[in-house]
């Protein structure tokens, strides 16, 4: 109900209608997609590169294709999930051949070679992510996909366009059942997050962001529900997640528009921590917070809108990196 709720009060303000916000909130999306996966590029530093070409300092080559490559392949998936495509394991393998376009490598092995590059199903048997157990046996992977593709082009001709939970819920089912069969070497994660992105376009809800910050509640669901065989973990885990970053961008909007007070004003909060840079520019968010006395989820609202605006900006690894304020 809490969920509900809240997707009703962020489509009642019109966040979404704002000018350009389906290309940013897409672009946060690729953002923090990629950033799971370790690039550091940021949300501005993909918007210059999209957008202007405008490579990042300090941004390694292959960390940027990493972005350009999965900018490409969301952009197919918004054309497929217009078109109401249905799911088959060479549309699959062709998504993931844009996702590692620029990044996959080829794999020599007794069966023969093949390439992550070009969305080759593996040949190889991989033990990762899930606490080090082993995922199908490669032999297995064309006939799951393949079940799987089955299985999701029923579900999505069953289920009634107006039940909203339905289509999230099967979203993440999805989700959690491609990144299971783990049919790539490489690419999975993306590959999984993308096609339940794409599944909400199709149903035209409001696809679901996972945060940098959420990687390690993201990927213990994950493991707890692989473990637990109990898929409501990650189901669960996803809803939450999602209605949390509803609700941060509902207080940042309305931050930003001026409908709520507070005894701090979010430009005062912004111009101490333009000030606590100035004076250290290693300072951390935990210690912003200490400062000015405010929790640690208002500093983040606060330095992603100073982000936004351009004002800010953070170089260097999450540990070990340190802010800069841009005149």
């Amino acid at each position: 109900m809490d969920f509900l709720q809240t997707l009703a009060e962020y489509h009642r303000l019109g966040i979404a209608d704002q000018i350009d916000y389906k290309k940013f909130y897409l672009y946060s999306i690729i953002t923090h997609s990629t950033a799971i996966e370790g690039s550091t590029v940021t949300e501005i530093e993909n918007q210059l590169l999209f957008d202007e070409g405008i490579t990042a300092p300090g941004r390694t080559l292959q960390e940027q294709m990493m972005n350009l490559d999965l900018k490409a392949a969301y952009e197919e998936a918004q054309r497929l999930a217009a078109q109401h495509a249905d799911y088959s394991v060479e549309l699959l393998c062709r998504l993931s051949a844009l996702v590692m376009k620029n990044t996959g490598s080829t794999y020599n092995t007794p069966l023969g070679s093949f390439s992550a590059a070009n969305g080759d199903l593996r040949l190889v048997n991989v033990t990762a992510g899930f606490a080090g157990r082993s995922y199908l046996a490669y032999q297995k992977v064309p006939q799951a996909l393949q079940d799987f593709c089955h299985w999701l082009n029923n579900e999505r001709k069953n289920l009634k366009t107006e039940d909203i939970l339905s289509a999230y819920d099967l979203s993440f089912v999805a989700h959690y059942r491609l990144v299971s069969i783990h049919p790539w070497a490489d690419g999975n994660g993306r590959m999984s997050r993308l096609v339940m992105n794409m599944l909400q376009m199709e149903f035209d809800v409001l696809p679901t962001k996972v945060l940098k910050d959420d990687k390690a509640e993201y990927i213990q669901a994950l493991i707890d529900s692989r473990e637990g065989d109990d898929i409501s973990i990650f189901i669960d885990c996803m809803t939450r997640l999602h209605c949390q970053h509803l609700k941060a961008d509902i207080d940042l909007y309305l931050d930003s528009t001026s409908q709520k007070t507070s005894q701090k004003t979010p430009r005062k909060t912004s111009q101490k921590i333009i000030e606590l840079i100035n004076r250290d520019a290693h300072v951390t968010t935990s210690e912003m917070a200490n400062i000015i006395g405010i929790d640690r989820r208002n500093i983040a609202r606060n330095i992603k809108k100073l982000q936004t605006q351009g004002l800010i900006r953070h170089v260097g690894p999450d540990k070990g990196g340190h802010w800069e304020v841009i005149v």
